[in-house]
């Protein structure tokens, strides 16, 4: 369309320009006119020609020229989208192998914190335990049956002075252990003069510790016991371990038989 116009406005011109030089020049014959004036149509439609040739031939230079600048441009964007997704993509497999590498870090820290907090919180119940627990400890005296003519006969103690735990059971003589744990037990005997007294420590049945006395003069006691680890509901006694008419207990205002315990460690 811009060709078409710029076209038109060259022959215009070209026509204007010859009806002036036409107007200057003399006439000489018809025949002369017609012939100058078609020569200098032809003149006007080459020039005019050739200007319309330069002007596509600029034309399609400029095109080519954007072309290539357009080209050149989308290249260059091209290699730059390129460049870009390429370092985006390293720093995201970067950031994912940072992230998957913390993760793995925060698992072991939670594990190990979590085992560490139970270890600790073990140790809490059973301290709490152990505190809350009361004192185990028992001490009884006065023997009813003084002769110990029957064997294995169990010594019963039927006074109690301190019963923590209420382990001891002055009816039977028998002291069940209320907890678990470390115990110490001693027995005092005293024999009745003349007699003898052989007395036993059991727990659950086996002896722990023994011990034999003769009264020659009338005051003779001995003192034994033990130091035994004793299981939840595990029980001790004590009991005559030989029996016969001469073997008996003496009591009286100066003289005590007695049992005790106390659980020394848990």
């Amino acid at each position: 369309m811009r060709f078409s116009l710029f076209f038109s406005f060259v022959i215009v011109v070209g026509i204007y320009s010859y009806n002036f030089s036409e107007a200057r020049e003399p006439v000489c014959s018809k025949f002369a006119y017609e012939e100058q004036l078609l020569e200098k149509m032809i003149r006007t439609e080459i020039k005019v020609e050739t200007m319309v040739n330069e002007i596509k031939k600029t034309e399609n230079n400029v095109i080519s020229t954007l072309g290539d600048i357009k080209q050149t441009v989308t290249d260059m964007f091209a290699d730059m989208k390129g460049n870009i997704t390429d370092e985006m993509l390293k720093r995201s497999d970067e950031i994912k192998r940072r992230e998957e590498s913390f993760k793995k870090l925060f698992e072991e820290t939670r594990t190990n914190l979590t085992s560490d907090m139970e270890a600790k919180r073990e140790e809490l119940t059973q301290l709490q335990g152990k505190l809350e627990r009361p004192p185990i400890a028992f001490h009884a005296h006065h023997v009813t049956n003084l002769v110990l003519d029957t064997s294995d006969e169990i010594v019963i103690f039927t006074k109690s002075v301190i019963n923590e735990g209420t382990g001891y059971d002055t009816s039977t003589g028998i002291f069940t252990a209320p907890v678990g744990g470390l115990y110490q037990f001693d027995v005092h005997i005293c024999a009745l003069n003349g007699n003898y007294a052989f007395i036993g420590l059991l727990l659950e049945g086996k002896i722990i510790a023994l011990d034999s006395s003769y009264a020659e003069s009338y005051y003779t006691c001995s003192t034994f016991g033990a130091i035994v680890r004793v299981r939840s509901g595990e029980k001790v006694w004590v009991k005559s371990t030989s029996s016969a008419s001469n073997r008996q207990l003496g009591q009286d205002s100066v003289r005590m038989n007695t049992f005790s315990g106390v659980l020394v460690n848990n």
